[in-house]
């Protein structure tokens, strides 16, 4: 019955560790999309637009992955595997992670007020302070 509600997509996230985010892995971002050559091409913008700061061999890489890697990411997507792709530059590793998922489509939440439990959650505190660093204070 609710069957027609999913609908398949990917679940892309880039974490960081660094001096900055101390032993533990921060989420830098996430976002959802429809396909794996979208979730890949999410990866290629970004290496982009980082590979100008990064040290010869790591940019070697990079450009590996931006060029051909990303075909192996989104074949294993396609099949119905997750796929990664990291990067590390002296002290700092970023990691992104792909994975096919299944959707189930929430209530609009401009449009409606959402009902009085919804003030009970709050967001974890690794987002927090991702979100604090991010923004340097």
């Amino acid at each position: 019955m609710l069957r027609p509600l999913l609908r398949p997509g990917y679940w892309c996230e880039c974490w960081t560790r660094s001096p900055a985010t101390g032993p533990r892995s921060v989420l830098l971002a996430s976002i959802e999309t429809n396909s794996p050559s979208e979730a890949t091409r999410w990866i290629r913008v970004t290496v982009r637009t980082i590979a100008s700061a990064l040290d010869r061999e790591t940019a070697h890489k990079a450009w590996d992955w931006v060029t051909y890697g990303h075909k192996e990411a989104e074949d294993a997507l396609t099949n119905g595997e997750a796929a990664t792709f990291a990067l590390t530059q002296q002290d700092t590793h970023i990691e992104w992670i792909l994975r096919p998922v299944t959707f189930l489509p929430l209530a609009h939440r401009e449009a409606q007020r959402l009902p009085a439990c919804a003030e009970q959650f709050t967001c974890p505190t690794t987002h927090k302070i991702a979100r604090h660093q991010a923004n340097n204070y």
